[in-house]
């Protein structure tokens, strides 16, 4: 306890010589101040600001979160790879809006050079609405699937991903007038993106924890005509 004490002090320290106050779950602050306290406590490792108000999540198990994180990150990073034009980020503080700072999951985006919405700013953080936001959602399934799915309908964010793992199920929406209106599922429980062509989910193979089947229907959604045609439609915009 002693060391512990030893390492953590001057970190309290410097931030209190700086007149910073530390972050703490349920406060109301704007974007600016959020950001500030956070980038304060190098210790904290995931805190986000939704309506104005943070939160600061539990530990994460392995079970119902780590492992799970890891496959639906694996999809989200093969999809990128085979599309020029679209960048895959994890875990990563998102500036949506003056009340409005979460951390997904996961996200895919479009780069500005090909028509993106959201761009770097000076700090290297991420500003507008990602295309794709991707929730994995144990303890937090509650804050998911309403606090924040309005503040990305809110931010424009066309489309929104949340596996719920103790519920066993997902959830995918498109923004459509403004609106989240859920993605209809295909013939075997396939969830096929509107505006990424080629990104397929079996969601049977997701929540089977089936790997392989679930990176086989994600390549042949890479092989479809649809991603094709929209890999030829990125380049043409980069040029």
């Amino acid at each position: 306890m002693a060391t512990l004490l030893t390492e953590v002090t001057p970190i309290r320290r410097e931030r209190s010589q700086r007149g910073i106050p530390p972050l703490e779950n349920g406060a109301h602050l704007s974007a600016g101040e959020f950001l500030r306290r956070y980038e304060a406590m190098p210790e904290v490792k995931k805190a986000e600001l939704v309506n104005g108000v943070v939160y600061m999540t539990s530990p994460v198990r392995i079970d119902q979160h780590g492992e799970l994180d890891s496959l639906i990150q694996t999809w989200l990073g093969t999809y990128s790879i085979a599309t020029p034009g679209v960048k895959h980020a994890i875990n990563s503080t998102t500036r949506l809006g003056p009340d409005d700072v979460p951390q997904p999951d996961g996200l895919l985006r479009i780069v500005p050079e090909c028509g993106g919405q959201a761009r770097l700013d000076a700090k290297g953080y991420l500003r507008g609405a990602p295309e794709l936001a991707v929730e994995v959602a144990a303890s937090t399934a509650s804050l998911d699937t309403r606090e924040k799915l309005a503040s990305y309908r809110r931010a424009g964010v066309r489309e929104y991903l949340v596996w719920r793992t103790e519920d066993e199920a997902v959830d995918w929406w498109t923004l459509e007038e403004d609106e989240y209106r859920p993605l209809p599922a295909g013939a075997d429980s396939l969830l096929c993106s509107r505006l990424f062509p080629g990104l397929w989910l079996d969601t049977t193979a997701l929540l089977a924890g089936d790997g392989a089947r679930l990176m086989a229907k994600l390549q042949e959604g890479l092989q479809s005509a649809g991603h094709a045609a929209f890999v030829a439609e990125l380049r043409k915009r980069a040029t």
